[in-house]
């Protein structure tokens, strides 16, 4: 047992920092890792349990550690320089057409170069893919369904697929009936659907800003018009934004990331959903909500659905199991509110119907308990990996770069300096043997040309650590290139 000195000028608990900031100073502990528990330090060093949560208090106020409820308190990467609201300098946006598609096809091509660390797409499972488990319930599920499993399935999918779901939102006060819901081709084809229940080619649609390419390809694809609507990284979609664009154009939906944004990572309080969900009765317009990210919040509670908040039936939900769970599945699902028979006859009319065999398989593994569980560990070594991410580009890149908090999800938001553009590098770092995604593909009308989105959602290993550390080193080539001033 390690005894600290009583006779010392400092406190106990002072010295209890001390100890903590020697470690992670000597590299024994890292942005991410999870402290000694109060219990086992006080028994280390012979002291009593309060002293320690002293010191540890005192470090979670000085930025050095953050405490999760019932998990214990965990180091933070304190060289970050953190990326805050900007409303400020935010111009109010106008409806535009919507052409990124060259741009986001070359990011998704990065995916399959050999050899290339992928950080522009976020897949999280990566950090915990649950691919032994699946493959054995899929054996059993095979098994026992024979040539069920090659014949077409139900339009709304599996109902006891459809049940588990129900289930799982009815815990949270969502009152749907698994009749309802309709399983879909990813949570892709679900907001697809729903956009054509309630909009037009031609017809204005409000997204976050940034917003995930992959909504705005999808509004390009269906020959509508995007208006972008100022996103907090701390809090989501500014309200007062939202009802000022509603009032001066022809909005016929809205498309938000009302739990996780893509790719801030912010997470929307309950109460200003509810607001939100009143705003958008208030005004008639529909709001489809992208709720893929919902399960995977770092802290405190699971979002609430806008669902919950909604008594006219006009908001969608759209989500899926790819970043949870089997991206290669393609199971997602609508919940369509009052516009259920509109999206199930687009959707036999757009795909007949979802592979069955994937559906029967996450059926398995929802009720077997598995499913959560693996939740509960993705989510703890996302976080992990979301510090060590934060404290290795604060240490590879630009002193001056900002970096988002997200409150989940597996993406980081990175703004450089207002001169440079990151599409410029982009090539560069694909030949270099690392990708990530560039901000202008993120905003319809070209904003964020100096961002980029990277994603934590990987196994760590040294691999990553180099590819960010080459990343940074192309990216102080550009800002010598502009002649830009930062400290070394």
């Amino acid at each position: 047992m390690r005894v600290l000195d009583r006779e010392a000028n400092a406190f106990l608990y002072q010295q209890v920092i001390d100890f903590v900031e020697q470690q992670y100073q000597q590299g024994l502990l890292k942005a991410g890792d999870k402290l000694p528990s109060l219990r086992k330090l006080s028994q280390q060093f012979g002291i009593s349990v309060p002293t320690v949560k002293q010191a540890y208090i005192e470090l979670e106020r000085r930025g050095q550690v953050q405490a999760r409820p019932q998990s214990g308190y965990y180091v933070k990467a304190t060289t970050a320089k953190t990326l805050l609201p900007m409303r400020n300098k935010w111009a109010g946006a106008n409806p535009v057409e919507v052409n990124c598609r060259s741009l986001i096809e070359q990011v998704y091509d990065a995916i399959h170069i050999p050899d290339t660390v992928a950080l522009g797409i976020s897949n999280p499972i990566k950090v915990q893919a649950p691919d032994k488990t699946l493959a054995r319930l899929m054996r059993k599920v095979l098994s026992q369904v024979s040539d069920k499993a090659v014949s077409y399935g139900p339009v709304n999918g599996d109902q006891k697929l459809r049940m588990q779901l129900a289930y799982r939102y009815q815990e949270q006060g969502v009152q749907v009936n698994f009749e309802d819901i309709v399983i879909t081709c990813g949570a892709q084809e679900a907001i697809s659907i729903a956009l054509q229940c309630v909009a037009q080619k031609g017809d204005v649609i409000a997204i976050e800003s940034p917003c995930y390419f992959g909504i705005t390809e999808l509004i390009e694809t269906l020959g509508m018009k995007a208006v972008e609507i100022y996103t907090c990284p701390e809090q989501g979609i500014c309200l007062e934004e939202l009802e000022q664009s509603i009032a001066e154009h022809n909005i016929q939906a809205c498309v938000f990331s009302t739990a996780i944004n893509n790719p801030l990572g912010s997470k929307m309080p309950d109460e200003k959903r509810a607001k939100l969900v009143e705003l958008i009765e208030r005004y008639q317009v529909p709001l489809i909500e992208d709720d893929v990210y919902g399960e995977l919040y770092f802290s405190g509670e699971k979002p609430k659905p806008a669902q919950l908040f909604s008594t006219e039936g006009l908001v969608m939900t759209c989500s899926s199991f790819s970043k949870t769970a089997a991206p290669g599945y393609r199971v997602g699902y609508l919940l369509p509110g009052k516009y259920e028979e509109e999206a199930k006859r687009i959707k036999r009319a757009q795909s007949c119907s979802t592979a069955m065999l994937p559906q029967w398989t996450l059926t398995e593994y929802v009720l077997s308990g598995d499913y959560d569980r693996h939740l509960l560990t993705l989510r703890k070594k996302l976080m992990y990996n979301c510090e060590r991410m934060r404290c290795a580009i604060a240490q590879y890149f630009p002193k001056d770069v900002c970096i988002s908090q997200p409150q989940g999800g597996s993406v980081l938001w990175v703004r450089c300096s207002s001169k440079v553009n990151t599409s410029d590098f982009f090539q560069q770092a694909i030949d270099a043997g690392v990708s990530f995604a560039p901000g202008v593909i993120f905003s319809p009308s070209g904003k964020y040309h100096n961002y980029m989105r990277i994603s934590f959602g990987v196994e760590w290993d040294n691999k990553v650590e180099q590819a960010i550390k080459t990343l940074g080193e192309i990216i102080h080539q550009h800002y010598q290139k502009y002649q830009l001033i930062y400290e070394d």
